[in-house]
Protein backbone atom coordinates (compact mmCIF):
# COMPACT_ATOMS: atom_id res chain seq x y z
CA UNK A 1 0.00 0.00 0.00
CA UNK A 2 1.35 3.49 -0.53
CA UNK A 3 2.24 5.60 2.06
CA UNK A 4 -0.50 8.03 2.96
CA UNK A 5 0.39 12.21 3.48
CA UNK A 6 -1.28 13.93 6.11
CA UNK A 7 -4.46 14.68 5.03
CA UNK A 8 -7.02 17.77 3.89
CA UNK A 9 -10.64 17.40 5.48
CA UNK A 10 -13.38 16.90 2.83
CA UNK A 11 -16.75 18.99 3.04
CA UNK A 12 -19.05 17.07 5.19
CA UNK A 13 -22.05 18.24 7.40
CA UNK A 14 -22.30 18.31 11.08
CA UNK A 15 -23.27 15.07 12.48
CA UNK A 16 -27.20 15.51 14.42
CA UNK A 17 -26.78 16.51 18.19
CA UNK A 18 -28.31 12.80 18.70
CA UNK A 19 -25.32 11.17 17.13
CA UNK A 20 -22.78 13.40 19.08
CA UNK A 21 -24.80 12.47 22.47
CA UNK A 22 -24.60 8.77 21.38
CA UNK A 23 -20.82 9.55 20.75
CA UNK A 24 -20.43 11.03 23.76
CA UNK A 25 -21.66 7.34 25.50
CA UNK A 26 -19.59 5.23 23.37
CA UNK A 27 -16.31 3.12 24.74
CA UNK A 28 -15.14 4.08 21.13
CA UNK A 29 -15.24 8.03 21.65
CA UNK A 30 -13.17 9.72 24.10
CA UNK A 31 -14.79 12.86 25.79
CA UNK A 32 -12.60 16.29 24.83
CA UNK A 33 -9.45 16.98 27.14
CA UNK A 34 -9.71 19.62 29.47
CA UNK A 35 -6.09 19.68 30.86
CA UNK A 36 -4.09 22.49 30.12
CA UNK A 37 -0.40 21.42 28.19
CA UNK A 38 1.71 19.83 30.90
CA UNK A 39 4.93 22.10 31.69
CA UNK A 40 7.87 21.44 31.18
CA UNK A 41 9.91 20.34 34.65
CA UNK A 42 13.16 22.57 35.34
CA UNK A 43 15.12 20.92 37.62
CA UNK A 44 17.13 17.92 35.91
CA UNK A 45 17.32 14.88 38.04
CA UNK A 46 19.00 11.74 36.81
CA UNK A 47 15.88 10.37 35.09
CA UNK A 48 15.92 13.44 33.06
CA UNK A 49 19.54 13.39 31.64
CA UNK A 50 19.27 14.53 27.69
CA UNK A 51 15.66 15.58 28.18
CA UNK A 52 16.68 19.28 26.16
CA UNK A 53 18.44 17.34 23.85
CA UNK A 54 15.59 15.02 22.53
CA UNK A 55 13.56 15.76 19.20
CA UNK A 56 10.84 14.21 17.53
CA UNK A 57 12.05 13.91 13.90
CA UNK A 58 8.84 15.60 11.72
CA UNK A 59 7.11 16.62 14.82
CA UNK A 60 5.49 20.15 14.03
CA UNK A 61 5.56 20.36 17.85
CA UNK A 62 6.99 18.58 20.87
CA UNK A 63 6.92 19.24 24.70
CA UNK A 64 9.31 17.52 27.23
CA UNK A 65 8.86 16.93 30.71
CA UNK A 66 10.74 15.39 33.46
CA UNK A 67 8.34 13.25 35.51
CA UNK A 68 8.57 11.20 38.91
CA UNK A 69 6.21 8.97 37.63
CA UNK A 70 4.99 7.76 34.18
CA UNK A 71 2.35 5.64 34.56
CA UNK A 72 -1.06 6.86 35.59
CA UNK A 73 -0.46 6.81 39.56
CA UNK A 74 1.31 10.04 38.64
CA UNK A 75 0.24 11.40 35.12
CA UNK A 76 -3.43 12.01 36.03
CA UNK A 77 -2.35 14.12 38.55
CA UNK A 78 0.47 15.35 36.63
CA UNK A 79 -1.88 16.27 33.53
CA UNK A 80 -0.01 13.76 30.88
CA UNK A 81 -2.81 11.86 30.39
CA UNK A 82 -6.85 12.15 30.09
CA UNK A 83 -8.74 9.08 31.92
CA UNK A 84 -11.42 10.15 29.28
CA UNK A 85 -9.17 8.67 26.39
CA UNK A 86 -9.17 5.08 28.32
CA UNK A 87 -12.31 5.25 30.34
CA UNK A 88 -14.65 1.90 30.28
CA UNK A 89 -10.82 -0.12 28.37
CA UNK A 90 -9.98 -1.52 31.57
CA UNK A 91 -11.20 -3.69 34.60
CA UNK A 92 -11.78 -1.14 37.56
CA UNK A 93 -9.48 -3.09 39.82
CA UNK A 94 -6.79 -3.69 37.28
CA UNK A 95 -3.71 -2.85 39.56
CA UNK A 96 -1.65 0.55 38.74
CA UNK A 97 2.03 0.08 38.88
CA UNK A 98 4.54 2.91 40.36
CA UNK A 99 7.55 4.13 40.83
CA UNK A 100 8.70 4.82 37.19
CA UNK A 101 10.14 7.97 36.54
CA UNK A 102 11.25 9.04 33.41
CA UNK A 103 10.95 11.67 30.41
CA UNK A 104 6.95 12.02 28.52
CA UNK A 105 7.08 14.11 25.28
CA UNK A 106 4.24 15.19 24.36
CA UNK A 107 3.16 16.74 20.28
CA UNK A 108 1.73 16.29 16.99
CA UNK A 109 3.16 16.08 13.66
CA UNK A 110 1.65 18.00 10.66
CA UNK A 111 -1.83 17.36 9.90
CA UNK A 112 -4.67 19.41 9.11
CA UNK A 113 -7.34 18.14 11.32
CA UNK A 114 -8.12 19.17 14.51
CA UNK A 115 -10.36 16.98 16.16
CA UNK A 116 -8.39 15.97 19.08
CA UNK A 117 -8.44 18.62 22.04
CA UNK A 118 -5.74 17.23 23.80
CA UNK A 119 -3.65 19.64 25.62
CA UNK A 120 -6.08 22.77 24.07
CA UNK A 121 -4.07 22.01 21.10
CA UNK A 122 -6.95 21.36 18.71
CA UNK A 123 -4.66 19.20 16.23
CA UNK A 124 -4.69 15.56 15.62
CA UNK A 125 -1.53 13.28 15.03
CA UNK A 126 -0.89 13.92 18.53
CA UNK A 127 1.31 11.39 19.97
CA UNK A 128 3.25 10.82 23.19
CA UNK A 129 6.45 8.87 24.36
CA UNK A 130 7.81 7.55 27.41
CA UNK A 131 11.06 7.24 28.29
CA UNK A 132 11.78 5.43 31.63
CA UNK A 133 14.98 6.15 33.29
CA UNK A 134 15.27 2.12 33.80
CA UNK A 135 15.39 0.70 30.32
CA UNK A 136 15.13 -3.00 29.65
CA UNK A 137 16.19 -1.96 25.74
CA UNK A 138 12.88 -2.34 23.88
CA UNK A 139 10.07 0.14 22.76
CA UNK A 140 6.57 -0.50 22.45
CA UNK A 141 4.29 1.56 19.72
CA UNK A 142 0.81 1.48 19.86
CA UNK A 143 -2.30 2.94 18.01
CA UNK A 144 -5.32 4.53 19.55
CA UNK A 145 -8.28 2.04 19.66
CA UNK A 146 -11.74 2.85 18.61
CA UNK A 147 -11.24 6.97 17.66
CA UNK A 148 -9.68 7.28 20.83
CA UNK A 149 -7.04 9.92 21.34
CA UNK A 150 -3.36 8.93 22.26
CA UNK A 151 -3.62 8.43 25.64
CA UNK A 152 -6.02 5.38 25.14
CA UNK A 153 -3.66 2.93 25.98
CA UNK A 154 -2.14 4.11 28.73
CA UNK A 155 -4.00 1.60 31.60
CA UNK A 156 -4.63 -1.54 29.02
CA UNK A 157 -0.13 -1.04 27.70
CA UNK A 158 1.41 1.87 28.27
CA UNK A 159 1.32 1.55 32.31
CA UNK A 160 2.55 -1.99 31.81
CA UNK A 161 5.41 -0.95 29.24
CA UNK A 162 6.81 1.66 31.31
CA UNK A 163 7.35 -0.61 34.33
CA UNK A 164 8.56 -3.55 32.52
CA UNK A 165 11.23 -1.20 31.50
CA UNK A 166 9.82 -0.65 27.66
CA UNK A 167 10.02 2.84 26.17
CA UNK A 168 6.43 3.47 24.78
CA UNK A 169 4.99 5.59 21.95
CA UNK A 170 1.58 6.05 20.89
CA UNK A 171 -0.52 7.72 18.57
CA UNK A 172 -3.98 9.09 17.86
CA UNK A 173 -3.97 7.36 14.56
CA UNK A 174 -4.45 11.23 13.10
CA UNK A 175 -7.69 11.42 12.76
CA UNK A 176 -9.93 11.47 16.01
CA UNK A 177 -14.10 11.37 17.29
CA UNK A 178 -16.89 10.27 15.86
CA UNK A 179 -16.91 12.67 12.89
CA UNK A 180 -13.24 11.25 11.70
CA UNK A 181 -14.67 10.54 8.55
CA UNK A 182 -14.37 14.30 7.69
CA UNK A 183 -10.91 13.98 7.70
CA UNK A 184 -8.84 13.08 3.88
CA UNK A 185 -10.15 13.27 0.97
CA UNK A 186 -11.46 10.09 -0.70
CA UNK A 187 -13.12 7.51 1.10
CA UNK A 188 -11.16 5.35 3.25
CA UNK A 189 -8.63 8.27 3.82
CA UNK A 190 -8.63 8.41 7.28
CA UNK A 191 -8.35 4.90 7.74
CA UNK A 192 -5.60 4.68 5.78
CA UNK A 193 -3.98 7.30 7.84
CA UNK A 194 -3.74 5.60 10.64
CA UNK A 195 -0.75 3.26 9.17
CA UNK A 196 0.44 6.28 8.17
CA UNK A 197 0.42 7.73 11.60
CA UNK A 198 2.04 4.02 13.26
CA UNK A 199 4.71 3.73 10.74
CA UNK A 200 5.34 7.71 11.00
CA UNK A 201 5.79 7.22 14.88
CA UNK A 202 7.30 3.91 15.10
CA UNK A 203 10.28 5.70 13.21
CA UNK A 204 10.39 8.76 15.10
CA UNK A 205 10.48 6.95 18.40
CA UNK A 206 13.42 4.74 17.29
CA UNK A 207 15.73 7.70 16.77
CA UNK A 208 14.55 9.41 20.23
CA UNK A 209 15.09 6.15 22.22
CA UNK A 210 18.74 6.23 20.72
CA UNK A 211 19.22 9.19 21.39
CA UNK A 212 18.36 9.12 24.93
CA UNK A 213 19.69 5.53 25.58
CA UNK A 214 22.53 6.43 23.48
CA UNK A 215 22.06 3.34 21.73
CA UNK A 216 19.23 1.75 19.46
CA UNK A 217 16.54 -0.29 20.88
CA UNK A 218 17.21 -3.80 20.99
CA UNK A 219 13.44 -4.52 20.37
CA UNK A 220 10.39 -3.12 18.99
CA UNK A 221 7.36 -4.46 19.64
CA UNK A 222 3.71 -3.25 18.39
CA UNK A 223 0.75 -3.44 20.63
CA UNK A 224 -3.01 -2.45 20.32
CA UNK A 225 -6.71 -3.62 20.86
CA UNK A 226 -9.64 -3.47 18.74
CA UNK A 227 -8.97 -1.07 15.51
CA UNK A 228 -5.07 -0.77 17.93
CA UNK A 229 -5.01 -4.35 17.11
CA UNK A 230 -6.01 -3.88 13.38
CA UNK A 231 -2.92 -1.66 13.23
CA UNK A 232 -0.73 -3.97 14.51
CA UNK A 233 -1.71 -6.78 11.79
CA UNK A 234 -0.95 -3.88 9.16
CA UNK A 235 2.56 -3.09 10.20
CA UNK A 236 3.79 -6.40 10.37
CA UNK A 237 2.35 -7.35 7.39
CA UNK A 238 3.30 -3.97 5.46
CA UNK A 239 6.44 -2.69 7.47
CA UNK A 240 8.21 -5.83 9.07
CA UNK A 241 11.50 -4.16 8.97
CA UNK A 242 10.50 -1.84 11.90
CA UNK A 243 9.53 -4.64 14.49
CA UNK A 244 10.56 -7.68 16.11
CA UNK A 245 7.02 -8.65 17.03
CA UNK A 246 3.30 -7.66 18.18
CA UNK A 247 0.22 -8.34 19.89
CA UNK A 248 -2.53 -8.29 18.46
CA UNK A 249 -5.92 -7.89 21.14
CA UNK A 250 -9.16 -8.49 19.20
CA UNK A 251 -8.21 -6.88 16.05
CA UNK A 252 -10.49 -5.49 13.14
CA UNK A 253 -11.04 -7.42 10.28
CA UNK A 254 -11.17 -5.09 7.08
CA UNK A 255 -11.36 -7.46 4.06
CA UNK A 256 -12.46 -6.51 0.60
CA UNK A 257 -14.88 -8.90 -0.05
CA UNK A 258 -15.69 -9.33 3.68
CA UNK A 259 -16.39 -10.03 6.45
CA UNK A 260 -16.28 -6.42 7.60
CA UNK A 261 -18.00 -3.97 10.36
CA UNK A 262 -20.25 -3.32 7.09
CA UNK A 263 -21.22 -6.98 6.40
CA UNK A 264 -22.23 -8.26 10.66
CA UNK A 265 -23.23 -4.75 11.84
CA UNK A 266 -26.29 -4.66 9.50
CA UNK A 267 -28.19 -7.74 10.44
CA UNK A 268 -27.42 -6.50 14.36
CA UNK A 269 -29.50 -3.17 13.51
CA UNK A 270 -31.80 -4.96 11.66
CA UNK A 271 -32.74 -8.31 13.86
CA UNK A 272 -31.99 -7.07 17.58
CA UNK A 273 -35.43 -5.21 17.85
CA UNK A 274 -37.55 -8.15 16.87
CA UNK A 275 -35.62 -10.39 19.09
CA UNK A 276 -35.69 -7.96 22.57
CA UNK A 277 -39.57 -7.00 21.60
CA UNK A 278 -40.39 -10.61 22.25
CA UNK A 279 -43.39 -12.54 20.82
CA UNK A 280 -43.47 -14.57 17.58
CA UNK A 281 -40.63 -13.02 15.57
CA UNK A 282 -38.09 -13.17 18.45
CA UNK A 283 -37.22 -17.11 17.57
CA UNK A 284 -36.20 -16.21 14.04
CA UNK A 285 -34.66 -13.15 14.74
CA UNK A 286 -32.31 -14.49 17.05
CA UNK A 287 -31.41 -17.22 14.65
CA UNK A 288 -30.53 -14.28 12.49
CA UNK A 289 -28.27 -12.84 14.93
CA UNK A 290 -26.72 -16.10 15.27
CA UNK A 291 -26.26 -16.60 11.55
CA UNK A 292 -24.69 -13.17 11.30
CA UNK A 293 -21.74 -14.32 13.95
CA UNK A 294 -23.15 -12.93 17.37
CA UNK A 295 -22.60 -16.09 20.05
CA UNK A 296 -25.85 -17.89 21.61
CA UNK A 297 -24.80 -17.01 25.25
CA UNK A 298 -23.76 -13.65 24.65
CA UNK A 299 -27.66 -12.38 24.39
CA UNK A 300 -26.66 -10.73 28.04
CA UNK A 301 -24.59 -8.70 26.41
CA UNK A 302 -26.99 -7.61 23.37
CA UNK A 303 -28.68 -4.62 25.24
CA UNK A 304 -25.68 -2.59 25.78
CA UNK A 305 -24.02 -3.17 23.00
CA UNK A 306 -27.11 -2.31 21.07
CA UNK A 307 -27.20 0.90 22.86
CA UNK A 308 -24.31 2.03 22.71
CA UNK A 309 -21.84 0.47 20.05
CA UNK A 310 -23.68 -0.98 16.98
CA UNK A 311 -25.65 1.88 15.38
CA UNK A 312 -22.52 4.59 16.41
CA UNK A 313 -20.02 2.50 15.22
CA UNK A 314 -21.93 1.33 11.62
CA UNK A 315 -23.17 4.78 10.52
CA UNK A 316 -19.44 6.37 11.20
CA UNK A 317 -17.75 3.72 9.47
CA UNK A 318 -20.01 3.81 6.66
CA UNK A 319 -20.26 7.15 6.55
CA UNK A 320 -16.31 6.93 5.68
CA UNK A 321 -16.11 4.39 3.00
CA UNK A 322 -19.55 4.88 1.26
CA UNK A 323 -20.67 8.35 1.98
CA UNK A 324 -23.01 7.91 -1.06
CA UNK A 325 -25.16 5.57 1.00
CA UNK A 326 -27.41 8.46 2.53
CA UNK A 327 -27.00 11.22 0.22
CA UNK A 328 -26.95 14.01 1.25
CA UNK A 329 -27.10 12.83 4.94
CA UNK A 330 -23.94 12.37 7.08
CA UNK A 331 -23.68 9.19 8.74
CA UNK A 332 -27.47 8.06 8.42
CA UNK A 333 -30.19 8.07 10.65
CA UNK A 334 -29.56 6.67 14.83
CA UNK A 335 -31.67 4.17 15.45
CA UNK A 336 -33.42 4.03 12.41
CA UNK A 337 -36.54 1.30 11.33
CA UNK A 338 -35.90 -1.09 8.72
CA UNK A 339 -37.36 0.38 5.89
CA UNK A 340 -36.76 4.03 6.20
CA UNK A 341 -35.24 5.68 3.31
CA UNK A 342 -31.23 5.27 3.44
CA UNK A 343 -31.12 3.41 7.00
CA UNK A 344 -28.00 1.14 7.77
CA UNK A 345 -30.24 -1.44 9.33
CA UNK A 346 -30.85 -2.15 5.22
CA UNK A 347 -27.67 -1.94 4.61
CA UNK A 348 -26.21 -4.69 2.43
CA UNK A 349 -22.24 -4.54 1.78
CA UNK A 350 -22.38 -6.78 -1.27
CA UNK A 351 -24.84 -4.64 -2.83
CA UNK A 352 -22.88 -1.60 -3.30
CA UNK A 353 -20.65 0.12 -6.29
CA UNK A 354 -17.62 -1.36 -6.35
CA UNK A 355 -16.33 1.97 -5.52
CA UNK A 356 -16.67 0.59 -1.83
CA UNK A 357 -14.83 -2.05 -2.50
CA UNK A 358 -12.18 -0.29 -3.53
CA UNK A 359 -12.01 2.17 -0.85
CA UNK A 360 -11.90 -1.04 1.79
CA UNK A 361 -9.01 -2.27 -0.64
CA UNK A 362 -6.87 0.65 0.60
CA UNK A 363 -7.04 -0.57 4.59
CA UNK A 364 -7.73 -4.33 3.76
CA UNK A 365 -5.53 -7.15 5.57
CA UNK A 366 -3.40 -10.11 3.74
CA UNK A 367 -2.44 -12.36 6.52
CA UNK A 368 1.38 -11.97 5.31
CA UNK A 369 2.60 -10.98 8.46
CA UNK A 370 6.41 -11.16 8.20
CA UNK A 371 7.13 -11.17 12.35
CA UNK A 372 6.01 -13.10 14.90
CA UNK A 373 2.31 -11.89 16.04
CA UNK A 374 0.02 -13.66 18.99
CA UNK A 375 -3.85 -12.69 18.78
CA UNK A 376 -5.95 -13.16 21.46
CA UNK A 377 -10.23 -12.66 21.25
CA UNK A 378 -12.66 -12.75 23.42
CA UNK A 379 -15.40 -15.17 22.34
CA UNK A 380 -18.15 -13.45 23.67
CA UNK A 381 -17.04 -10.11 21.68
CA UNK A 382 -20.51 -8.93 19.97
CA UNK A 383 -18.69 -5.79 18.56
CA UNK A 384 -16.27 -7.71 16.05
CA UNK A 385 -17.59 -10.91 16.73
CA UNK A 386 -14.84 -13.71 16.91
CA UNK A 387 -16.17 -15.82 14.44
CA UNK A 388 -15.85 -13.20 11.38
CA UNK A 389 -12.64 -11.35 12.41
CA UNK A 390 -9.75 -13.13 14.17
CA UNK A 391 -11.24 -16.58 13.28
CA UNK A 392 -11.01 -15.34 9.82
CA UNK A 393 -7.59 -13.64 10.15
CA UNK A 394 -6.00 -16.35 11.72
CA UNK A 395 -7.15 -18.56 8.50
CA UNK A 396 -5.73 -15.75 6.32
CA UNK A 397 -1.96 -15.97 8.12
CA UNK A 398 -2.24 -19.99 7.50
CA UNK A 399 -3.38 -19.77 3.89
CA UNK A 400 -0.11 -17.58 3.18
CA UNK A 401 1.93 -19.73 4.82
CA UNK A 402 2.74 -17.97 7.81
CA UNK A 403 1.28 -20.01 10.05
CA UNK A 404 4.80 -20.37 11.89
CA UNK A 405 4.43 -16.86 13.08
CA UNK A 406 1.33 -16.80 14.66
CA UNK A 407 -0.35 -18.08 18.20
CA UNK A 408 -4.12 -16.96 18.48
CA UNK A 409 -5.71 -17.73 21.26
CA UNK A 410 -9.84 -17.44 21.44
CA UNK A 411 -10.46 -16.11 25.26
CA UNK A 412 -13.65 -17.94 26.25
CA UNK A 413 -15.85 -15.51 27.87
CA UNK A 414 -14.11 -12.27 26.72
CA UNK A 415 -16.01 -9.48 25.23
CA UNK A 416 -14.82 -6.45 23.90
CA UNK A 417 -14.16 -3.96 26.93
CA UNK A 418 -12.88 -5.12 30.07
CA UNK A 419 -15.12 -2.93 32.06
CA UNK A 420 -17.90 -5.34 31.54
CA UNK A 421 -16.09 -8.03 33.28
CA UNK A 422 -17.17 -5.22 36.26
CA UNK A 423 -20.65 -5.55 35.39
CA UNK A 424 -20.98 -8.70 35.05
CA UNK A 425 -18.41 -10.89 36.83
CA UNK A 426 -18.36 -14.17 36.58
CA UNK A 427 -19.51 -14.00 33.34
CA UNK A 428 -17.14 -11.88 31.18
CA UNK A 429 -13.82 -12.55 31.53
CA UNK A 430 -10.99 -9.42 31.62
CA UNK A 431 -8.59 -10.35 28.62
CA UNK A 432 -5.85 -7.32 30.18
CA UNK A 433 -4.26 -10.57 31.96
CA UNK A 434 -4.19 -12.49 28.53
CA UNK A 435 -2.09 -9.03 27.40
CA UNK A 436 0.72 -10.01 30.07
CA UNK A 437 0.78 -13.52 29.59
CA UNK A 438 0.95 -13.18 25.45
CA UNK A 439 3.54 -10.58 25.80
CA UNK A 440 5.66 -12.52 28.63
CA UNK A 441 5.63 -15.46 26.01
CA UNK A 442 6.49 -13.18 22.80
CA UNK A 443 9.69 -11.98 24.84
CA UNK A 444 10.39 -15.70 25.27
CA UNK A 445 9.68 -16.23 21.55
CA UNK A 446 12.09 -13.57 20.44
CA UNK A 447 14.38 -13.54 23.34
CA UNK A 448 15.19 -17.66 23.46
CA UNK A 449 13.29 -18.81 20.00
CA UNK A 450 10.54 -20.74 22.82
CA UNK A 451 7.94 -20.95 20.56
CA UNK A 452 4.38 -20.13 22.36
CA UNK A 453 1.65 -22.85 23.37
CA UNK A 454 -0.09 -24.03 20.21
CA UNK A 455 -2.86 -22.02 19.20
CA UNK A 456 -6.27 -23.08 20.96
CA UNK A 457 -9.06 -21.62 22.95
CA UNK A 458 -8.63 -20.86 26.54
CA UNK A 459 -11.45 -21.73 28.99
CA UNK A 460 -13.04 -19.95 31.67
CA UNK A 461 -12.02 -21.98 34.94
CA UNK A 462 -15.20 -23.40 36.31
CA UNK A 463 -16.63 -21.40 39.24
CA UNK A 464 -13.89 -18.86 38.56
CA UNK A 465 -13.50 -16.08 40.57
CA UNK A 466 -13.44 -12.39 39.59
CA UNK A 467 -10.73 -11.70 41.34
CA UNK A 468 -8.97 -14.08 40.19
CA UNK A 469 -9.25 -13.40 36.72
CA UNK A 470 -8.37 -10.00 36.72
CA UNK A 471 -4.43 -11.75 36.95
CA UNK A 472 -4.76 -14.80 35.79
CA UNK A 473 -4.88 -16.40 31.78
CA UNK A 474 -2.67 -18.72 31.15
CA UNK A 475 -1.82 -19.75 27.31
CA UNK A 476 -1.83 -23.36 28.64
CA UNK A 477 -5.96 -22.88 28.44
Amino acid sequence: MPVHPPHRPRPRRRLRPAALAAAALTAWTAAPATAAPPSQDTARPAHCFRVDTLKVPGAERQQASCLTELTTAGTVASGHTDPADWAGLTPEGLATPRGVPGIQIDGYFPDSSTANTNHGWNHDSQFVIRLPYRWNGGLVVSGAPGVREQYANDRAFGDWAVANGYAFAATDKGATGAAFHRDGEAPGDALAEGNHRVTQLTRAARQVVARRYQRPPTRTLAMGMSNGGYLVRWQLENHPELYDGGIDWEGTLWRTEGPNLLTFLPPALRHYPAYAAGGAGAGQAHRAMTAAGYPAGSEFLWPFHHQYYWDLTQRIYREELDPEFDGATEAGTPFCAPGTPACDADYVYAERPEAVREAVAEIALTGRIGKPLITFHGTYDVLLPISRSSDFYAKLVKREGRGHLHRYYRVEAGTHVDSLADAFPGRVRPLVPCHRSASAALERWLDHGVRPPSSRTLKLPAGADPAKLLTYCPLTG
